[in-house]
């Protein structure tokens, strides 16, 4: 299958999803915004050029994940299984890393060219995260806080025994397994930033902190 690359990978259609527009009592909509912070002890041009150079630091810092990149700007991250009442999915995510705009990058979902059309039927992710580099103050004079935050949404089609259950618990449920998903894994993303980041530039990095969700 041939795939032509337009100029920003996000400006690809996507195919109209099935789970997001259908009426499938077994289809289930999980979201949720997360937001936390960040802190480089570098100036903010030096932490701009890093995370310009993504194609270096992005897939050090997601493994375990596997990561295979997209044209110049995209990449397709496998985020590890995940199952709530028995059932399980590994779903994989097409991610653009846009060019920042003022101080500001966004991290959005893309259609990935080859994804496999029986996955498609199972589930559906929208995927939208900002960074903004502000300079620190006071005892943070000389460091940049990078302020992040993901607004994300999955919709899995969900085996019909799971609709003998109540809806609340159906949904709560879901809701606690996607709270858990971003936690462990933009936790883990952020630490190994942060400590690549220092690491690379010879900085001393900050100890960890706990997140705010």
């Amino acid at each position: 299958m041939t795939f032509t690359q337009p100029r920003h990978l996000s400006d690809a259609v996507a195919p109209v999803s099935q789970l997001r527009n259908g009426d499938d009592a077994r289809i289930r909509c999980y979201t949720s915004v997360f937001a936390d912070l960040m802190e480089m002890r570098a100036e903010p041009r030096t932490v701009a050029t890093y995370l310009d150079h993504h194609d270096g630091w992005f897939r050090r810092c997601a493994a375990p994940m596997q990561v295979l990149p997209l044209g110049h700007n995209g990449y397709a991250l496998t985020l590890g299984r995940f199952g709530n009442f028995g059932f399980e999915v590994e779903p994989t995510i097409g991610l653009e890393l846009l060019p920042q705009s003022e101080g500001v990058y966004r991290i959005v979902t893309i259609p990935l060219p080859e994804g496999d059309p029986a996955l498609q039927q199972i589930y559906d992710v929208a995927f939208n995260a900002s960074l903004q580099l502000e300079r620190g103050e006071g005892d943070q004079a000389l460091a940049t806080m990078v302020r992040w935050t993901l607004d994300l949404s999955v919709w899995i089609r969900l085996p019909a025994v799971i609709g003998l259950l109540p809806e609340g618990l159906v949904q709560s449920s879901g809701d606690h397994l996607l709270r858990q998903i971003v936690r462990q894994i933009s936790r883990k993303l952020t630490w190994k930033v942060q400590e690549d980041f220092h690491a690379t530039h010879e900085l001393t990095c900050p100890p960890r902190r706990q997140a705010r969700f």
